[in-house]
């Protein structure tokens, strides 16, 4: 018989998790005058009305469909009773909450592609500022085995993706200390990166020429000086600050630094790994994810200079693994061993399963603290330049 008492505690906890949710939710919105709910910033993506009644759905009087959604769900948690066909409840809350985060993050790029005189911004906003080159170093990775997945048996919730659990053996390499920063791509830029053919894949190639950009989508050229987008104020280039660029921009790079895109493996084991061989929740330890650790849980609305957080480096010394921007993998996304679509999403994952994605690790200033497990991985197509994502090189 179960529990009712446990499941009544669960079930509080869920409700704060998702009130809090709708409060992050809540809050981009605010930001946002009237007029530029109808705005469609990014092509690909739907009007933002859409939105703000797409994260109360997980499957126009809006804020008026959005009330008596919330109050439905919330008369479904406030009942103690165990639901009929088990705990699928608790399950499709988890869904619930974290596909809400997903889209808090979403919403915060496609607002960033606004004008300013559409947003208000609220108190307390950052925004990078330009000093000094960070000092990168190539951190030495010693050959031991990474832990990607999520065990079934451990319990908990994972998206469908996250499972089953594997290891693999990783040789020996090398990384950068730190994610490539927009002083260092500058090099690229001034070393007219852009127009060089034989940095870039066919595709990619065939797909910058068409759009005709020639530098990272948050830069602007002012003046014969470089400024950058930020979510509430065009400031000076922050050359200390990670560079957000595409898949296929980092692949660019990379070839031309002489350098590589880390695998997903290579990238567990640098952010997970330690040098005896046990492997850790987080590249600093066990402890929760605070905000001394990195820029991550919509503390803040633009990336910090690269270094900022000590505390957060990796056992190999490695910094900023998680937070200040997603990281992009040179590993197709795929499923796992034991990959078992999810009864109550079957397209999330398997829809992209398709060898034109590729997984990102880590997280950006907008990602949500519960998305920080190790066994989290987001994916995007390689020549999508709005989101949040920067890299880092390894080296033989």
């Amino acid at each position: 018989m179960p529990n009712t008492t446990l499941l009544s505690e669960t079930r509080q906890a869920l409700a704060a998790r998702l009130a809090d949710a709708r409060a992050g939710t809540d809050h981009l919105f605010s930001i946002l005058t009237p007029e530029a709910l109808y705005e469609r910033p990014i092509p690909e993506r739907h009007r933002l009305i859409f939105y703000l009644g797409h994260v109360e759905a997980f499957a126009a009087a809006v804020r008026s469909y959005n009330e008596r959604a919330r109050r439905r769900i919330d008369e479904a948690l406030r009942d103690s009773r165990p639901p009929r066909g088990g705990n699928d409840l608790d399950e499709i809350l988890h869904m619930a909450i974290e596909h809400r985060l997903m889209h808090a993050e979403t919403l915060a790029y496609l607002f960033h592609q606004l004008p300013y005189e559409a947003k208000i911004a609220p108190g307390g906003v950052n925004a990078p500022s330009p000093t000094g080159e960070v000092r990168m170093r190539a951190a030495p990775v010693p050959a031991g085995t990474a832990t990607l997945g999520r065990a079934r048996e451990r319990g908990g919730f994972g998206w469908d993706n996250e499972f089953d659990a594997h290891r693999v053996e990783v040789p020996a390499f090398s990384i950068d200390s730190h994610k490539v920063s927009n002083g260092r791509f500058l090099e690229f830029v001034r070393d007219r990166g852009y127009e060089d053919r034989r940095h870039w894949s066919d595709a990619a190639w065939d797909w910058k020429e068409r759009e005709g950009f020639r530098h990272p989508h948050f830069w602007r050229a002012r003046d014969g000086a470089w400024t950058y987008v930020g979510m509430f104020a065009e400031v000076p280039m922050p050359l200390d600050a990670p560079v957000y660029v595409s898949h296929a921009e980092a692949s660019a790079f990379a070839r031309w630094a002489g350098g590589a895109l880390p695998t997903e493996a290579q990238y567990h084991r640098a952010a997970y790994g330690t040098p005896e061989g046990r492997e850790r929740e987080y590249p600093w330890g066990s402890e929760a994810p605070s905000p001394r650790h990195g820029n991550f849980d919509m503390k803040l609305w633009d990336p910090t200079r690269l270094g900022a957080f000590p505390d957060g480096d990796s056992a190999f010394g490695i910094s900023e693994l998680v937070g200040n921007g997603w990281e992009w993998t040179s590993s197709v996304f795929a499923p796992f061993d034991g990959f078992r679509a999810h009864p109550l999403y079957e397209g999330y994952s398997a829809n992209f399963f398709d060898g034109q994605h590729f997984v990102q690790k880590g997280a950006s200033p907008r990602t949500a603290a519960c998305m920080l497990r190790r066994s989290f991985r987001n994916w995007f197509q390689p020549h999508y330049r709005y989101v949040y994502a920067g890299f880092r090189l390894t080296h033989p």
